[in-house]
């Protein structure tokens, strides 16, 4: 997100960001935005219980209010419903932490150490109902060193 941020403020960045939303008051991104200007707010999570579409419906409402046209997924870590991504799809993208297929969910860095991996690096990707599963829209990588 604050790469994201970073790149925005380049004259020739092809989007503005309009809005960082979290559903975590203590997340050090919403200081962050807010402190270079943006928009923020916050729909937590944890009063909605285990009913994800009513807190995705929040979600919704925000994203509509503030007349969002796409998301990105940098740093938000709830998995969204089906029904979220196909309200948002096409226009709705995440950045992860590995060279999907290879590590899909968590502790990518890790796991990708574990096996041994000679390369690794993080996937820009379409978000689709799968965990992880949308196409890859581009990827950057990077060496693992021995040391």
């Amino acid at each position: 997100m604050r790469a994201l941020i970073k790149a925005a403020a380049a004259p020739d960045y092809p989007a503005d960001i309009q809005l960082v939303l979290s559903n975590r008051a203590d997340a050090a991104g919403l200081d962050y935005a807010a402190a270079k200007g943006l928009a923020t707010a916050c729909i937590d999570h944890k009063p909605f219980g285990k009913n994800r579409q009513s807190f995705e419906k929040a979600l919704q409402a925000r994203l509509i209010e503030a007349d969002i046209q796409l998301i990105a997924l940098a740093g938000f870590m709830r998995i969204l419903t089906p029904w979220f991504v196909d309200q948002w799809a096409g226009r709705l993208i995440n950045i992860h932490p590995s060279l999907l297929p290879k590590y899909k969910g968590l502790n990518t860095h890790v796991r990708a150490l574990q096996a041994g991996e000679r390369e690794h690096g993080c996937s820009v990707h379409w978000v689709s109902a799968g965990v992880d599963e949308g196409e890859v829209i581009d990827q950057a990588k990077v060496p693992v060193w021995e040391d």
